[in-house]
């Protein structure tokens, strides 16, 4: 798992570049494209007048637009980097502003949503292809972003049928200038993995973290004071920014619902196991899983070393 770049583009791939929310996703795409040289122009926008003005004090864009109209205007890609619930508002704002050829993509981990919110606002020759890159920390804000967070990471593509093959492959260009293993698949298949590989995963832990809180005969810092590694990675993960987090639950709703059938169903059998001592049945289900987890770290996914993907190696 590289934890650096490799050297910068000779030529950029992009002309002008718009990164519309700068969040952890969105400042970190930011930096890694001003590090590669992967635009010779990186344009900023953001809802939020303070975060604007925070984007302009830490200088990882070329120019930081007042609003969307004015970001779009010229832009050769357009990055949305908002929470899935919002994609379709700013679509819709920056339609009349997107010259023919441009290319629209996101970052978003649900893709079928995002289709449906986008692709009725882009004018004619506007191309649209959906990414999510797998990867993120629990931090938010454009003080969190980071130029490697993305690399050796995997970057998911999922263009529309009819897509221009030339603007998916500019798109694969990009991701993998960030260094970034990318795979293409339709909207609907990504979504029913990512419900299982991250979205129930977090919904699971938002709810045990919960749960451990209202307890009433274990005080919330009794939970704190012995909370041991596993309870520990549950909190990391449940303090992932609420908004993003929301909006993925109810755009890929039948996907997690699917999913926690899934799991409420094998919840349930583990239960019965535990109740009539079947040793057995435990044993060969995490013998099963402690194989999934080592092949994870062989991908290059995960290593051994503490806080991997999370601390911020540098701006």
């Amino acid at each position: 798992m590289p934890d650096r770049l490799g050297p910068a583009l000779t030529a950029p791939i992009v002309d002008r570049l718009v990164i519309v929310g700068l969040g952890l996703i969105g400042s970190s795409f930011a930096r890694a494209a001003r590090r590669m040289n992967v635009a010779r122009t990186v344009v900023a926008a953001d809802a939020s007048p303070s975060v604007r003005a925070r984007v302009a004090e830490l200088g990882f864009a070329d120019v930081v637009a007042p609003d969307l109209a004015s970001a779009a205007e010229g832009a050769d890609m357009v990055v949305l980097c908002v929470p899935v619930g919002a994609c379709g508002i700013v679509a819709e704002q920056m339609a009349g502003s997107l010259r023919p050829g441009a290319i629209i993509s996101d970052v978003g981990s649900v893709k079928g949503s995002v289709v449906a919110q986008v692709q009725p606002h882009l004018p004619e020759g506007v191309h649209f292809v959906p990414a999510h890159p797998v990867a993120g920390t629990e931090h938010s804000g454009p003080d969190a972003g980071f130029a490697t967070l993305f690399a050796g990471r995997w970057a998911i593509l999922t263009p529309p049928e009819g897509t221009d093959p030339a603007a998916t492959e500019r798109v694969r260009a990009v991701w993998e200038a960030f260094g970034s293993n990318v795979e293409v698949m339709t909207p609907a298949h990504h979504d029913l993995v990512l419900a299982i590989t991250s979205h129930v995963p977090h919904l699971i832990a938002y709810n045990i973290v919960g749960t451990a809180a209202d307890l009433e005969e274990v005080t919330q810092s009794e939970v704190i004071k012995f909370s041991a590694g596993g309870f520990r990675d549950f909190t990391r993960i449940a303090a992932s920014d609420p908004t993003m987090w929301r909006d993925v639950f109810l755009n890929n709703k039948d996907a997690v619902l699917e999913m926690l059938g899934r799991f409420s169903e094998d919840l349930t059998a583990l239960q019965r196991a535990i109740r009539w001592g079947d040793g057995e049945t435990l044993f060969n289900l995490f013998t099963r899983t402690r194989a999934i987890r080592r092949g994870i770290i062989e991908l290059g996914q995960e290593t051994a070393e503490p806080d991997f993907g999370r601390r911020k190696p540098e701006a």
